[in-house]
């Protein structure tokens, strides 16, 4: 039986490079993250479109 851990957090926002894929880890409000794998070009248009939103 694995020992239970307490949650100390999910940790910041991380973006890193793997291979070919640009894989975002996000932490969510409530626990867990959520993580993204996107290709370059998916990520240049995630960049464009938060930049357009914050102005």
């Amino acid at each position: 039986m694995a020992a239970m851990k307490p949650r100390t957090g999910d940790g910041p926002l991380e973006v890193t490079k793997e291979g070919r894929s640009i894989l975002l880890r996000m932490p969510l409000e409530g626990g867990g993250r959520l993580v993204v794998e996107m290709n370059a070009e998916e990520a240049a248009a995630l960049g464009d479109a938060i930049k357009r939103c914050i102005g």
